[in-house]
């Protein structure tokens, strides 16, 4: 049963990169991210607010880390993806969204001082072979002639935006509630949306595009993440971890399902290396090197 909480969260990710994708044709993407987060603000404000205010002093001790992170997790990750999906199949944001485990590892190195393993380094190789085979089809040589599309670009950054959001979050380590703190990432993250909110040509909510919203507000915003704390309190960390992996092939087959896109082989081959690579990155804990052994004193001399 306690499985069924990672699993259940992970399906809807996998599936908002589906909406993210059907936004594309239906929505400005500054207008779904913006409403996609006052959404989850309004409803989580009845549920939130009390602890918010009884935890003011120690939000307005942290209120710059909390507003990077809203920055991070809730502006840029989202919203670089709905951009990217007007030019990127979601088969492709799948696999590129696959790559924040091993980039959260990466950016650990040098933000949280982690170790170098011998899976970061193995891992990081294939998982960058897997992503080049990826975006250039098949074809390596390809990206010498054209650079990277900028859908892709997007995703990565987007990626790394998110990994980035989780590196912090663990190096500062907010004393606060779960939920408070997020509420108030949430609060931030409205607020730095709504100047391109603002801007957008057309904002305009109807009977194709409110479907979308309510899904990406409620079910990813609120239920997946709730479902995830839960796999994470009842499983541990490390074990939740791994139900990521299964993003990209979820993404995959509704994908094909549903909108009707054409798995090639170099997406099988291109997600294949990448998702080793970051399984090898996640498991592969010996470290490249070996601690020097410290010669004790002899009590004897």
């Amino acid at each position: 049963m306690n499985l069924l909480f990672p699993l259940i969260a992970v399906m809807i990710w996998s599936i908002n990169t589906i909406v993210s994708k059907l936004s594309a044709g239906s929505i400005d993407p500054a207008a779904i991210s913006f409403y996609r987060w006052l959404l989850a603000l309004l409803v989580l404000a009845p549920f939130c607010l009390p602890g918010v205010w009884r935890h003011r002093h120690a939000i307005k001790a942290n209120l710059w880390r909390l507003l990077i992170l809203g920055l991070l997790g809730m502006v840029l990750y989202q919203s670089l993806a709905y951009y990217a999906a007007h030019s990127v199949s979601a088969v492709m944001m799948g696999i590129l969204g696959a790559t924040i485990p091993l980039l959260t590892i990466l950016l650990s190195l040098f933000v949280l001082r982690l170790a170098p393993t011998r899976g970061i380094l193995i891992g990081g190789l294939l998982s960058f072979a897997g992503l080049v085979w990826l975006v250039s089809e098949g074809n390596p040589t390809q990206l010498l002639n054209q650079r990277l599309g900028n859908g892709e670009l997007m995703m990565l950054a987007a990626s790394t935006s998110y990994a980035l959001y989780g590196v912090l979050t663990k190096r500062w380590a907010i004393p606060l509630p779960t939920w408070q703190s997020l509420y108030v990432q949430i609060f931030f993250g409205v607020l730095l949306l709504l100047p391109g909110f603002l801007r957008a040509p057309d904002v305009t909510l109807n009977l194709l595009n409110i479907p979308l919203v309510l899904f990406a507000g409620l079910f990813a915003s609120i239920i997946a993440p709730f479902l995830w704390i839960l796999g994470v309190q009842r499983l541990g960390a490390s074990t939740t971890t791994i139900f990521m992996n299964f993003v990209p092939a979820f993404t995959a087959i509704i994908a094909v399902l549903f909108l009707h896109e054409q798995l090639h082989a170099y997406h099988w081959i291109g997600g294949g290396m990448t998702l080793v690579g970051v399984i090898l990155a996640q498991r592969l804990k010996t470290p490249l090197r070996k601690p020097r052994a410290t010669t004790l004193p002899d009590p004897a001399a």
